[in-house]
């Protein structure tokens, strides 16, 4: 977990990088208290999505044990996927991109996105899908679920 600290003070500068329209909107107090119980908000907004790719995320989150009741987590939803859009999901450059990368882009776990890293950093670069399906422990699932989103 990380400090609180750090959430104020990025709650401090939202406003600005976000514009005061979205300082009330419903389900921002509700994201910022079901978010940090893991990991600091930056890191829950940093993805910009659409609507489906914040409910993935979300059930994600849900499934790894976030806490908070269906009302938060659909005004949640409705907050993040009015506030922080997605535009076109940009190609995952997988030979250059970081673990952070893979974790938004595949909904990877963070000990899968390091270990596809680990095996880039070994191995080389990855030529084909199947070359990276073949990353132990990854889930091969879901790199082909979103082999459409995969640049090599």
């Amino acid at each position: 977990m990380h400090s609180l600290t750090g959430w104020k003070a990025l709650a401090a500068l939202l406003p600005a990088a976000c514009g005061a329209w979205a300082q009330d909107m419903p389900g921002k107090a509700a994201a910022a208290r079901v978010c940090i119980q893991c990991h600091e908000y930056e890191r829950s907004i940093a993805p910009r999505q659409n609507r489906a790719g914040w409910q993935a995320t979300m059930d994600k989150m849900i499934a790894l044990g976030a806490k908070g009741t269906q009302k938060e987590f659909d005004e949640i939803l409705d907050y993040l996927a009015t506030t922080y859009p997605g535009e076109e999901i940009p190609k995952l450059k997988v030979n250059e991109a970081r673990a952070v990368e893979f974790e938004s882009v595949l909904s990877l776990p963070r000990s899968q996105a390091a270990a596809i890293i680990a095996y880039r950093t070994r191995n080389g670069d990855f030529k084909t899908i199947e070359d990276l399906k073949k990353v132990p422990g990854v889930d091969a699932a879901k790199i082909e679920a979103r082999k459409d989103r995969l640049q090599f």
